[in-house]
């Protein structure tokens, strides 16, 4: 079985991950593929510097990301041209990793544009993480070092909540502590393996 998981920057994504890896769950982490598929040496990272030119490299060959997001997340047209050389190499290695994965085991593709990219209807199941927010941003300043401004351009960069839950099969609200987490995770992962097997 295929699941989509996704949610807005500073819902818990990667926390949620890591719940579900814990379980048993392969997880393929688009934000952690598209660092890879841009690392020195890679036709990525030849692509993003065509683009975007040599300014968005730190001083020792590596992209740098706050910069290449400043541009970006502050001009649609920009994040476009970046998504169209960064999706297709992310969705070319999570399908290799999901062709590893052994037979029965719950694949979760952890993937923060998921409504965004339109992949929804992809996947047997969509699992959506759900914060107001207000909270978005708070976690934002807080984990994040962010501004303020930042904070909310990368919240509003991405779907609305409203257009993640009507895309949810199953939603994990995660305002509460990590021990409702945790037990809402274990609960969704039971119904989605009792669907497996």
């Amino acid at each position: 079985m295929r699941v989509g998981l996704t949610g807005g920057v500073a819902s818990g994504k990667s926390t949620v991950s890591a719940m579900l890896r814990d379980l048993g769950a392969v997880v393929v982490d688009a934000d952690s593929l598209a660092r890879e598929v841009v690392e020195p040496g890679t036709s990525g990272l030849d692509a993003v510097v065509a683009e975007f030119g040599a300014e968005v490299l730190t001083e020792d060959g590596r992209l740098d990301r706050a910069k290449l997001g400043a541009l970006v997340f502050a001009d649609p047209t920009r994040r476009a041209a970046l998504e169209a050389i960064v999706h297709p190499l992310v969705r070319a290695r999570a399908a290799e990793i999901e062709q590893a994965a052994p037979a029965g085991v719950l694949v979760v593709h952890d993937i923060p544009l998921l409504v965004e990219t339109g992949l929804a209807a992809s996947f047997d199941a969509v699992v959506v993480i759900d914060v107001p927010e207000e909270v978005q941003v708070e976690r934002a300043l807080r984990e994040r070092g962010w501004t303020e401004p930042e904070a909310r351009a990368r919240v509003q960069a991405q779907a609305s909540r409203s257009e993640r839950l009507a895309a949810a099969t199953y939603v994990v609200e995660n305002s509460g502590t990590t021990e409702d987490l945790r037990q809402r995770v274990a609960e969704v992962f039971e119904e989605l393996t009792g669907s497996v097997s």
